[in-house]
């Protein structure tokens, strides 16, 4: 019959998807760990975690990267924002101190890609690299009308272990803890609403130069994967608290991890805005406690620590390429504001 249809006809390309699988098979397999059991293709990605822990506590997060989806389709540049899906999801977990094991992406889109979609996928897959987890598994949707043409979203799915007796639930933090503040590349994967109306206001200046480097490069820069170093520094020496700072930015998010009756003191001459930041704050008209509570203001990840731990941390973060600096303490909490920035 001639009005027959098709899946592909009604906008599915079976035979999309499955190149788009054999393209990844070898991207995959270089993210794999020795608990990694079987490959790519069953109905769901197994991981052994046998003979890894005594008392083992499962450390899970999801997440997706936001508005900076636009940015990397209006740019054309799909191969890191897969490194940001995967920061985003593994940096929360490595807060309670756990090692990211494995790693699950989504992605969906209304007309498969190959080349895209294979760009993508590298990129997370990279992103597990850096985070020494395995990608286990994944779903790649094609669902026609769902998206205009050329978009696609992404989520994440993580899950890491810790010892029992080693997780970090803050309970050691204490007042007169010195907060170390890591740099971050960029505004990460966070305030990219905010960022594309910064961007329109001003004509979209993507080529402007921001010390030696693009606007485009600086805000396409992928998320900053903190795990092999923050692993490092806390078996090399006392650490009381971790903090992500995303969503929230620097007010909102490490206080989250301090305990009831405490507070935290943030030093606002520590905290020097990179290029970006600063652009965006002039160009914008943004007053300095929304880039408080929008943005990482440069500090991507804190650390919380004795005071006399902050030399050697230091220099172990070095070591990995990360620049470090006090940016604030703990404090006794005043009545309700735990959260102070001067």
């Amino acid at each position: 019959m001639s009005d027959a249809l098709t899946y592909r006809a009604a906008g599915v390309d079976i035979d999309a998807g499955n190149a788009v699988v054999e393209r990844i098979k070898p991207l995959v397999k270089r993210t794999f760990r020795p608990e990694v059991m079987g490959g790519l293709g069953g109905f769901g990605g197994l991981f052994d975690l046998s003979g890894r822990y005594k008392e083992p506590v499962l450390v899970s997060g999801t997440d997706g990267v936001g508005t900076k989806l636009k940015l990397a389709q209006i740019l054309g540049r799909h191969d890191t924002i897969g490194i940001d899906l995967v920061g985003m999801c593994v940096n929360d977990v490595l807060v309670q101190g756990a090692e990211p094991l494995f790693f699950l992406d989504y992605f969906a889109t209304g007309k498969l890609d190959v080349e895209t979609t294979v760009a993508v996928v590298g990129g997370i897959a990279r992103g597990c690299e850096l985070a020494g987890c395995a990608l286990i598994g994944g779903e790649t949707a094609e669902m026609p009308d769902m998206y205009p043409p050329g978009e696609y979203d992404l989520a994440g799915f993580t899950v890491g272990a810790v010892e029992k007796s080693r997780m970090l639930s803050g309970d050691a933090i204490v007042a007169g803890d010195v907060i170390l503040g890591v740099a971050s590349s960029g505004p990460h994967s966070n305030g990219y609403s905010l960022i594309r109306r910064i961007l329109e206001r001003a004509g979209n200046p993507l080529d402007l130069d921001l010390g030696g480097v693009k606007l485009a490069d600086t805000l396409i820069a992928p998320t900053t994967i903190y795990v092999k170093s923050m692993l490092d520094l806390l078996k090399e020496g006392p650490v009381h608290g971790m903090a992500h700072i995303t969503g929230g930015g620097l007010k909102e998010n490490i206080v989250r991890v301090v305990p009831g009756g405490l507070g935290i003191a943030l030093d606002a001459s520590a905290i020097v805005l990179p290029p970006v930041f600063d652009w965006l704050m002039r160009e914008g008209n943004v007053a300095r406690e929304e880039m408080w509570r929008t943005f990482n203001c440069g500090i991507g990840f804190t650390v919380i620590l004795p005071r006399d731990a902050v030399a050697a941390a230091s220099a172990l973060l070095a070591k990995h390429g990360l620049a470090s600096s006090v940016i604030g303490e703990i404090v006794p909490a005043q009545g309700d504001e735990r959260v102070h920035i001067g």
